[in-house]
């Protein structure tokens, strides 16, 4: 049971991975869909920061304070990108951040093994 509980690392992980790639070969379509400030610069940023994240969380070196960054940046996009299509009828983009947001915060303060930064 053990083995298969321990998979959810994994899972919460890698789809950052995957996502902060997709920031890094579609910067072009992600610019064209919502204009970020700072333009395409921004989205390699977060493409970047996002498999910083998924590494941090996989290898568990500053696996906490990756945690807490991606609930924040999760928080951030659901209220600066995702709220304005909330309010027009489609909540799935706002409610999955919100959610993995929740998950971040739970790894960060239940699985997280590296507490050198933040105790």
């Amino acid at each position: 049971m053990n083995a298969v509980l321990n998979l959810g690392k994994y899972l919460f992980a890698v789809p950052f991975a995957i996502f902060g790639i997709f920031h890094l070969i579609s910067a072009d379509d992600m610019n064209a869909m919502i204009h970020p400030p700072g333009g395409k610069v921004m989205i390699y940023i977060t493409g970047i920061a996002l498999i910083a994240g998924a590494v941090s969380l996989l290898i568990g070196k500053m696996d906490k304070l990756a945690a807490v960054l991606l609930a924040v940046f999760l928080l951030l996009t659901a209220f600066l990108i995702h709220l304005s299509s909330a309010m027009a009828g489609d909540a799935s983009g706002f409610l999955k951040d919100i959610m993995l947001s929740g998950a971040a915060l739970m790894y960060a303060g239940h699985l997280a093994k590296d507490n050198a930064v933040i105790g």
